[in-house]
C-alpha cells in the first residue's frame, strides 16, 4: 500500500504531504514513482512550485526527496510543536 496527498499553499505553490509506502514495499522505487507522479500532476494543474518536507529524524525520506530533485532550502525548528 502507498499513498500521498497534495496541499495547495497558493495559486502557484503546492506541497506534497503524507507520502507513505508500506514498509514491506519500501526500497522498490514506489516512493520515487509517487513523488514523480505528484510533480507531473502539479505541473499539469498549473502549479509552478512544488514543496515537500520531513522531520529531522527522517534521513531516508530526505535522501529520497533529494533523489527526486528536491533541495533543502530551510529548516523549520519545532515545526511539530507549533502545528
Amino acid at each position: 500500500m502507498a499513498s500521498m496527498c497534495f496541499l495547495s499553499l497558493s495559486q502557484q505553490t503546492v506541497e506534497i504531504i503524507n507520502v507513505a509506502v508500506k514498509e514491506s514495499w519500501q526500497g522498490k522505487g514506489i516512493g520515487k514513482q509517487l513523488i514523480r507522479h505528484a510533480i507531473d500532476e502539479a505541473k499539469a494543474a498549473g502549479f509552478h512550485t512544488v514543496e515537500i518536507g520531513t522531520g529531522n529524524s527522517s534521513i531516508q525520506q530526505l535522501a529520497l526527496y533529494q533523489k527526486c530533485g528536491f533541495r533543502m532550502t530551510s529548516i523549520d525548528h519545532d515545526f511539530f510543536l507549533k502545528h
